[in-house]
């Protein structure tokens, strides 16, 4: 009771809401994706679970946003971030900025626009605005623009996956993938062995495929979806 108290005199029961479906919108999921993805009942932060039968507010619990923090990599800090009048598609606003590649999936598919470790390589792109602080110890990082339709209903022709060579990546996590052949596809990495690579499609009418790990030239992690 004395926790909410604090709670609630600074932030409103609207705004710690807004800041969770913010923070799932900034790392590419639904409210009830994220529940799921941070071991939660997909149920946990639908909007009929915000009120009570009567009316009265619910708020998310402290365990449930811990595990969401957790999961996202997001610090708590970054998490007030979302709740202050940000835009639910965009990073909040950071006084210094990096200028960032911008790298359309078709070129992307070419050779010679990355090194062997899925850094552009070259000059000449287009460039986006992303704060420094979401960058960590990584300035590499840059945007691939989405083209076609084949990751839709999630992401659609035109949105910017921010993605980072550097960052690590695990089962769960939404990723693009090169292959030799020179396709390039978004997905969510179901497993990861030594020989293989078994990517669950983001669109529900194309099937989970499975690629020899030497047929891949490289994987980058989606950070962050602007649409």
């Amino acid at each position: 009771m004395h926790s909410h108290a604090i709670v609630n005199a600074m932030i409103s029961h609207d705004d710690i809401w807004r800041g969770i479906d913010r923070l799932a919108t900034a790392h590419g999921y639904s409210p009830s994706g994220l529940a799921k993805k941070a071991g939660l009942d997909p149920t946990t932060f639908n909007k009929s679970k915000r009120h009570s039968p009567d009316g009265k507010p619910r708020w998310p619990s402290t365990e449930s946003l811990a595990k969401v923090l957790a999961v996202t990599g997001a610090t708590m800090s970054e998490f007030v971030a979302f709740i202050d009048g940000v835009a639910e598609s965009a990073p909040p606003p950071s006084s210094a900025m990096y200028r960032l590649p911008v790298i359309g999936f078709a070129q992307a598919g070419r050779a010679g626009y990355f090194d062997e470790d899925g850094y552009p390589s070259g000059q000449g792109w287009d460039e986006v605005d992303f704060p420094v602080r979401y960058t960590g110890k990584d300035s590499c990082i840059y945007a691939l623009e989405v083209s076609g339709d084949s990751m839709e209903p999630l992401y659609r022709a035109g949105d910017l996956l921010i993605v980072s060579p550097d960052a690590g990546v695990r089962r769960g996590d939404r990723v693009v993938v090169k292959t030799k052949g020179g396709e390039v596809m978004a997905k969510e990495l179901s497993r990861q062995t030594a020989s293989r690579l078994d990517l669950k499609s983001l669109n529900p009418a194309h099937e989970t495929i499975t690629l020899p790990a030497d047929k891949v030239v490289w994987m980058v992690r989606v950070l962050w979806v602007s649409q």
